[in-house]
């Protein structure tokens, strides 16, 4: 076995690999570029080596970096992570020259699969279903279109060497796939350094689904079942979970068995993933393989017991798989939801800045058991459960942290188990509502939405939910009457709480002494709710309306924090103050601003006119921190409804911002290259 690795990613990944490898005795190196200096992952390994400037092409991507750092420290062996060098062959072929284990798969597999031209003629020839497209070099934006019309819009344009979701556009006219193939081109070669597109039929109604595969070096691969990946923003997976509830064994094994023939049909070794695309008749098809650990791959640990980073280990150190296909089970149901820094206010563009808090949930270890009850643990450092189900967060920063413009956006995975998938999706519930981060603008609230939405809880899910279900962007959620009245209730309860505070802090006023009343009007969102508070030494019951709800909680003033029994029901906020006498109360993706005054206060609050919001409807303003890569339009020019009028490049994504309505551009006063603040005015209209 190895005696020290390196790895040569960062963040969340990192730190998983590095818990994994502090568990089975090895020592672990870690590298890092000037904005990584004090990174969790830093702090978290044995070693750690400088690599470079902030941005990924002059430190993570170079080759030349990684194997110096290899040299200093004497590390036996490289885990990739994934991004980055995870899939370049090169890399893999410059640590073998080395004599330097390679924790993934071979290099021929890498060269096979990682080029998504290739790898679908490749899995036609080993018997697996495939999408029909066209697997050519595309000479340019007019070819695109040709080709499109060929096959038939819609279609999806999508970088030959690409992943996470970038270098992709879906294509619905002539003009789509003209602005897309260019687009798509630009992110690749930014991303991957490979501006190849290729063009292939998208299936209507589709769910993402894929198989985790794992293969030794002595001929033994197993599939170790799938993962449903259709909750997805611009192709990036936000929320999966494994088994996936639309799946019958029958369709699971034909597409388990199809993809350990096409591991097999590249001499594939290591962990690896194959994805399919699968339609509401459950036909599924081929998309790509990942020839390395994917995001997601802690919910297929959770369901199986299978520690997969240690598998990886074992089999790059030559060991055989100690388990047949027929020893994977499914046990439970594992959730993951993927903390990003983007606000979905703001159509989820990205966020930077600082951490200020950060407080995620208290992990609990949960997973499956093996049929003698042995523990089995889902997560290094493990201890068997004290409940029925689990939480694990997957995450390379800590409060104080910087989040950066240079990297992807993800900051952490939320995991839960549980027995069922009700159970699972409602402990996802209570850690979303429990996971505390400020300082940045962040996808939670919209994350704990989609847990309530009726369609995900009925797991009749595509990829195109999203789209569909949030057509006009993300505003909040929209609590049910019974939910307020509940919130109420809590609220109610804790404005008691602070007035007992404040009425021992002011003692007595003359010969009397200060008493807090029972009656109040709990105001949410301007919407009106009466209630009546009876405490005594457990609790307190509220009545709101004609409605008895019982309160129990520990919650006091300047906790942030609030946990509930309400109604014999858990309710978890977040808690702020707001001005006036009021809180601002943060639950199941809802955010609400709540005064709890007495009845005159209320009516004398009925009475104050509203603050109206600045007008800005004349300029196009900086949606987020980033650079400036292209002014679509002059000075003069009359622009209609949609139509792009710049671009601004974050986190290595392109985001082309649009008219809102028709205008006449009468100042531009932004120029490419330029980096701009968020609200940083791009041109105004007149």
């Amino acid at each position: 076995m190895f005696r020290k690795i390196l790895i040569a990613n960062r963040g969340e990944i990192a730190c998983r690999v590095i818990k994994t490898a502090r568990k089975m005795g090895i020592a672990t190196v870690a590298v890092y570029s000037d904005a990584d200096r004090d990174a969790l992952h830093v702090r978290m390994a044995d070693e750690a080596v400088h690599i470079g400037p902030p941005p990924a092409a002059q430190s993570y991507i170079v080759i030349d970096r990684i194997m110096d750092a290899i040299r200093q420290t004497g590390a036996e062996a490289v885990h990739p992570g994934y991004g980055f060098l995870s899939e370049n062959r090169k890399f893999a072929e410059a640590l073998e020259k080395e004599g330097v284990a390679f924790i993934g798969p071979p290099a021929s597999a890498i060269e096979a699969m990682g080029d998504k031209i290739t790898s679908k003629k490749i899995a036609q020839e080993a018997g697996v279903s495939t999408v029909p497209g066209y697997m050519g070099l595309i000479a340019d934006a007019d070819e695109a279109v040709k080709i499109s019309n060929e096959i038939g819009y819609p279609v999806m344009l999508k970088a030959s060497a690409g992943g996470g979701g970038k270098g992709m556009r879906i294509a619905w006219s002539d003009e789509e796939a003209r602005e897309g193939f260019q687009a798509s081109k630009n992110e690749a070669a930014a991303s991957f350094g490979d501006d190849r597109i290729f063009i292939e039929k998208f299936v209507t109604q589709p769910r993402h689904i894929e198989i985790q595969v794992l293969a030794d070096q002595h001929g033994n691969a197993v599939y170790l079942h799938e993962r449903e990946c259709s909750i997805q923003r611009r192709n990036q997976k936000v929320i999966e979970e494994a088994p996936s509830p639309f799946l019958d064994p029958e369709t699971r094994r034909a597409m388990g068995e199809q993809a350990v023939a096409l591991a097999k049909a590249v001499g594939y070794t290591s962990a690896g993933t194959v994805e399919f695309i699968v339609d509401a008749n459950k036909s599924f098809y081929f998309l790509e393989m990942n020839t390395r650990l994917q995001v997601e791959h802690p919910v297929t640990e959770l369901i199986t017991g299978i520690d997969l980073v240690e598998q990886m280990i074992r089999v790059a150190a030559g060991e055989p798989l100690l388990f047949a296909q027929d020893d994977l089970k499914i046990t439970g149901w594992a959730i993951e939801s993927r903390l990003y820094a983007e606000d979905p206010y703001r159509n989820f563009l990205p966020s930077i800045g600082r951490l200020t808090r950060y407080r995620p949930p208290v992990e609990v270890a949960a997973g499956p058991l093996e049929e003698t009850g042995r523990w089995v643990p889902a997560h290094p450092g493990d201890t068997p459960p004290h409940g029925p189900v689990g939480v694990r967060n997957d995450t390379g920063v800590s409060e104080g942290g910087e989040i950066s413009m240079f990297y992807d956006p993800m900051i952490a995975k939320l995991c839960t188990w549980a027995p069922s998938r009700r159970e699972a999706i409602e402990a996802m519930r209570q850690a979303l509502d429990g996971f505390e981060v400020e300082g940045i603008g962040h996808n939670l609230p919209f994350l704990s939405a989609v847990m309530d939405h009726p369609r995900f809880v009925s797991g009749d899910i595509t990829t195109a939910f999203i789209a569909e279900e949030y057509p006009e962007g993300f505003a909040g959620a929209e609590l049910p009457d019974d939910e307020l009245e509940r919130v109420a209730a809590a609220a109610a309860a804790m404005h008691r709480v602070a007035e007992i505070r404040r009425t021992r802090i002011s003692g007595t006023l003359g010969n009397h002494e200060r008493k807090v009343g029972d009656d109040w009007i709990v105001t949410i969102d301007g919407r009106e709710f009466p209630a009546r508070v009876r405490a005594d030494q457990h609790g307190s019951t509220v009545t709101v309306g004609e409605r008895a709800i019982r309160v129990e909680g520990d919650w006091l003033p300047g906790q942030s924090l609030g946990r509930f029994e309400v109604s014999g029901e858990p309710l978890v906020m977040k808690v702020d103050k707001i001005a006036g006498g009021g809180f601002r109360l943060r639950v199941r993706g809802a955010d609400l601003r709540v005064h709890v005054r007495s009845p005159r206060a209320a009516e004398l609050a009925r009475l104050m006119p509203e603050k109206q919001a600045p007008d800005t409807s004349k300029f196009l303003l900086c949606p987020m921190p980033g650079l400036v890569v292209r002014i679509s339009v002059s000075e003069g020019d009359e622009v209609q409804e949609g139509q792009a009028l710049a671009t601004v490049e974050a986190m290595k994504m392109e985001n082309t911002l649009r008219a809102e309505r028709k205008g006449v551009v009468s100042r531009i006063l932004a120029e490419p290259g330029q980096s701009l603040k968020v609200d940083d005015v791009i041109l105004e209209f007149a």
